[in-house]
């Protein structure tokens, strides 16, 4: 059992920016922390003030986090990066409100004695003397403070007040996570009611000294001959008055959720996900339709949630294949018109579009990438419609003529027809790399449409069918925003976020099958026609061979693929070499290309050369980042693992920006979570010459003086299936419609049944003699039949007899919300119908 707590981000835009440039705007990107680290960059939005982002996180953090804070910077090329203002939100806060926050929020200025960070070690005493009691404080160390001085380090010393009297321990030099082990001695007076203040302040020689954090304990809860001694989070000081200045800095429109889940042992949730297992291999032959009933009482705000866990579940089960097929029988069903077909947001949308991107996005990857590195490179003024074109002077040095309207036209035409062939033909082409599990579900869409619409007059309908979510719920929005898909990593300026928007259009088009409906809503697309016709004929031929795969071949391919082991994340690194020894000693970093797999970390000097295994998975004891001034940059992390005799090493490894190396430290942490003798400390300093840079201690195997961090990870599409996660918020989901399954319940059973069931906790209930039989439970089930039954006082009425797979339900929702009331942590809150709204 265990508490997970994960919290989504949506960083919307922004508005009403001051100006930081000499020309009158701001290159405006945001930096988001979690107490204080640095765990999400947005991209720069260059020249504005009112940038618009539009960038979505999902962070998996410890439940013991205090606050989240998104600060809005403005880039500068030469000097450091302005600090434009901050939103801070308190974890108790969003913890009140668990639909979250959405809306426009001011800016507030940032504060230096506000922006502290880090924790102190305190041992606290109160000893009985002759005349009165003394107050003994030992001020032992600090780990993670803010780094105040331009070495990337502090000078920190602590100042401790009591009744009008200081004192100070020594300065410890150039460090985050100084060790004092220095005792103080205050006399208490009987009934004193002052406070002990503990200050932590960076020592500067010339300037003033800058606050570090400080803590403020109550004398009165310590007792006489009992001590205390514990790590205390630093706290901001706020005793000056705050300047009103909400509006001057701007806005930031954000939405924010935090979701706290209790996960149950694994054998807790084995009654659901084998119920919902069931219906699914009974598909439209079961007589439950519970899937269909899920769908019915899913609201349209939560299905994409609901549906990426639904297709998660069972994808972890090996039923994500029979699962969409189920769905797509459900659409077929009440779909007569061919021009409606699966363009609804339903249960069965959602789900594809979560299949694409979880199975799908390596091979999105392979064909795209190419194209959209390409139109970043060009960077071409590409416009097709007339009204719209921009004339520029072209021409060589010495004489410039206008470019015509025409020629815009036709240039433009041409670098889209190029474009656009090279993305079909790299399409046609991938028939082999594409995913054995999409190609099979793909099949499965194929059949059902031309079963449900046969026909010389429907030919096309099944393709435009596999075509809906191919091309235009995966490719098309991929292409239109590749920062989004991790294609790129920056967005598009205004110039290339044209070309890739009319590639987009263009590849809707084909993926509409050329229809006269997609010709007449944009007539300006004309000169595209003939490489769109082309790209039809080409995309019916590869689909004819993408759904071209039988159960035997799906097996190859699916066993084929599994055996090259994809990596779970590959790119260029740079890692720590030193050469020499003493004082001669001399470091650098080398560039080298890493892959990671679910086997080990391995490098090469190019992607395509012959990899060398670096450290195998199953030896990391930790990922974690290196403090600044260790090597002159923040964006370091340390590998550390022991070797085949099991002797402990560490690598050092380079990322160039933050989220690269935040990236990394998910991927390694997620792939070493279950490994034996993880670490609970670290250093994050290195070890040169005699000590560790961070804490100064001279042990280089010594306990680390920084805790690690292995429950902080980002959500990416490739992450490792946590089955029992997926299982707890379909619970946590279905347990929000409960009353509207018991009201479905109801009127199944008035309509099945002359006697009265109860529906809804309170009533009573009975069955008719002779009506109440227990069905064969699926496989695996346990605790149905009559012993059942029995209801303790906190038991909500349940049906006498669950004849269906609702009535098996609502028995295993009330098991597993008896299984929460027994935990350690009571049962999960319910979640209120409204959010918080931030307002202006």
């Amino acid at each position: 059992m265990a508490k997970r707590s994960s919290l989504y981000i949506r960083i919307v835009e922004g508005k009403n920016l001051p100006a930081k440039d000499i020309t009158g705007s701001s290159d405006p990107y945001c930096i988001v922390k979690v107490d204080n680290e640095p765990i999400i960059r947005t991209a720069t939005v260059w020249k504005t003030l009112c940038p618009f982002w539009g960038e979505e996180y999902q962070v998996h953090l410890p439940p013991t986090f205090h606050t989240v804070a998104f600060y809005v910077m403005d880039e500068d090329a030469l000097s450091r990066d302005d600090v434009i203002g901050k939103v801070c939100l308190p974890r108790d806060t969003l913890a009140s409100h668990p639909k979250g926050f959405s809306g426009w929020t001011h800016l507030t200025e940032v504060d230096p004695d506000e922006e502290v960070q880090g924790e102190i070690h305190l041992r606290l005493e109160v000893q009985p003397g002759a005349r009165a009691c003394r107050l003994r404080c030992s001020v032992l160390e600090a780990r993670d403070l803010a780094p105040k001085d331009r070495n990337g380090a502090s000078d920190p010393f602590v100042r401790v007040r009591y009744k009008g009297r200081t004192q100070e321990t020594s300065i410890v030099k150039k460090s985050c996570y100084p060790r004092w082990n220095e005792t103080f001695e205050f006399e208490l007076e009987e009934g004193a009611t002052e406070v002990l203040c503990v200050e932590t302040w960076d020592w500067d020689l010339v300037s003033r000294n800058d606050f570090l954090g400080k803590v403020v304990i109550d004398i009165q809860r310590l007792q006489v001959a009992q001590p205390e001694e514990s790590w205390f989070r630093l706290q901001p000081d706020q005793t000056k008055s705050r300047r009103h200045d909400e509006g001057n800095l701007g806005s930031l429109q954000l939405e924010v959720r935090l979701r706290d889940e209790m996960v149950l042992p694994s054998s807790c949730y084995q009654p659901l996900v084998q119920l919902l297992c069931h219906e699914v291999k009974l598909g439209m032959q079961g007589p439950g339709q519970l899937i269909s009933l899920i769908e019915e009482t899913t609201s349209t705000e939560c299905r994409q949630d609901v549906a990426t866990n639904l297709l998660k579940l069972f994808l972890g089960q090996g039923l994500a294949k029979d699962f969409l097929d189920l769905l797509f029988q459900l659409e077929l069903s009440r779909t007569s018109e061919t021009n409606t077909l699966f363009r609804s947001n339903s249960l069965a949308s959602k789900s594809m579009e979560s299949f694409l991107k979880v199975a799908g996005m390596q091979y999105l990857h392979g064909v795209l990438g190419p194209i959209i590195n390409k139109v970043f490179e060009e960077k071409k003024y590409v416009e097709l419609d007339p009204s719209k074109v921009e004339v520029k002077d072209v021409g060589c040095s010495g004489l410039h003529r206008p470019q015509t309207e025409a020629e815009v036209l036709e240039q433009s035409a041409q670098t889209l027809r190029a474009h656009l062939g090279a993305l079909l033909s790299a399409l046609s082409r991938s028939v082999r790399a594409c995913p054995a599990v999409v190609r099979a579900t793909f099949r499965q869409l194929f059949r059902r449409v031309r079963e449900r619409f046969p026909g010389a007059q429907h030919e096309n309908v099944p393709f435009i069918a596999v075509t809906s979510f191919l091309c235009l719920r995966f490719f098309s929005p991929a292409i239109m925003s590749p920062k989004l898909f991790h294609l790129r990593e920056r967005h598009a300026d205004a110039r290339t976020s044209r070309t890739l928007l009319l590639l987009a259009k263009a590849v809707q088009n084909v993926g509409n099958m050329d229809t006269p409906a997609s010709r007449a809503k944009e007539a300006w697309m004309e000169p595209l026609q003939p490489t769109v016709r082309q790209g039809v004929a080409q995309l019916k031929d590869f689909i004819t061979k993408l759904v071209d795969i039988e159960e035997k071949d799906e097996l190859d391919l699916q066993r084929t693929l599994s055996l090259q082991a994809p990596p779970v994340k590959e790119g260029p690194l740079f890692i720590h070499r030193t050469k020499g020894k003493g004082p001669l000693m001399s470091s650098s970093f080398k560039k080298l290309y890493f892959f990671l797999t679910t086997e080990a970390l391995s490098f090469a000097k190019t992607p395509s050369s012959k990899k060398s295994a670096l450290i195998k998975l199953a030896n990391i004891r930790a990922a974690e980042k290196v403090e600044e001034k260790s090597f002159g940059s923040s964006h370091v992390m340390q590998v550390i693992y022991t070797d085949d005799v099991g002797r402990p090493q560490t690598a050092y490894l380079q990322c160039k920006c933050v989220n690269e190396l935040n990236q990394w430290l998910s991927a390694l942490r997620k792939v070493s979570i279950n490994n034996t003798g993880l670490l609970g400390s670290y250093h994050p300093g290195v070890f040169r010459g005699d000590k560790w840079s961070c804490c100064h201690q001279k042990e280089k195997t010594g306990q680390g003086c920084d805790k690690t961090r292995s429950r902080v990870t980002l959500q990416e599409w490739n992450d490792p299936l946590d089955h029992d996660l997926e299982a707890q918020l379909i619970y946590r989901h279905l347990l929000g419609v409960e009353a509207m399954l018991w009201e479905r319940h109801r009127e199944l059973s008035r309509g099945a049944e002359a006697g009265t069931v109860p529906a809804s906790p309170g009533e009573g209930r009975s069955c008719p003699p002779g009506t109440c039989s227990w069905p064969e439970p699926p496989p695996g089930m346990h605790g149905w039949g009559p012993q059942a039954h029995s209801q303790g006082p906190s038991r909500l009425p349940l049906p006498a007899a669950p004849k269906d797979s609702l009535a098996q339900l609502l028995r295993v929702l009330q098991d597993l919300r008896e299984a929460h009331s027994s935990s350690p942590a009571g049962s999960p809150p319910s979640e209120p119908n409204c959010l918080l709204e931030l307002q202006t």
